[in-house]
């Protein structure tokens, strides 16, 4: 059985392209994210557009606090990626509620496996469900040098 947080009161989680803060997540992956450091506005944004997106809201302000992004043909694969909270709320388990509205949203597309990366977050993902790749050897990258 895998774990199922629950959303602290106070915040809640939605899916609505409208709602995501574009240039908040762009400040947040671009400048504080080990994996998108520097990223395009530009760039951004068209993942954005490409994506699945899951904003955390506080229900007070309405401000954006946490960011997650899914790319998915939401029938056989699913990605992952951008994970990321507010340092100024972190440690209230929004990083865990996210990622299981995730997993419970793409579970219903009745897609295989949801993949991911991570270098530092193990313990946030592991409860949820996620695990090393059975056989790494089997999976192959397709990698392109930024210009």
């Amino acid at each position: 059985m895998t774990a199922d947080p629950r959303l602290p009161e106070g915040y809640e989680i939605s899916t609505d392209p409208a709602r995501t803060d574009a240039a908040t997540v762009h400040r947040w992956l671009s400048t504080d994210a080990y994996w998108a450091l520097g990223r395009a506005r530009e760039t951004q944004d068209k993942a954005i557009a490409g994506s699945l997106n899951f904003g955390v809201y506080d229900t007070v302000t309405g401000a954006q606090v946490a960011y997650a992004r899914v790319v998915t043909d939401r029938a056989t694969f699913a990605w992952l990626c951008d994970v990321y909270v507010d340092p100024a709320v972190r440690g209230k388990g929004l990083g865990t509620a996210l990622v299981t509205a995730v997993r419970d949203e793409v579970r219903g597309y009745g897609v295989r496996r949801v993949l991911l990366a991570t270098h530092d977050a193990h313990e946030v993902y592991a409860p949820i469900g996620f695990r090393p790749l059975e056989r790494p050897d089997q999976w192959m990258a397709l990698i392109f040098e930024q210009a």
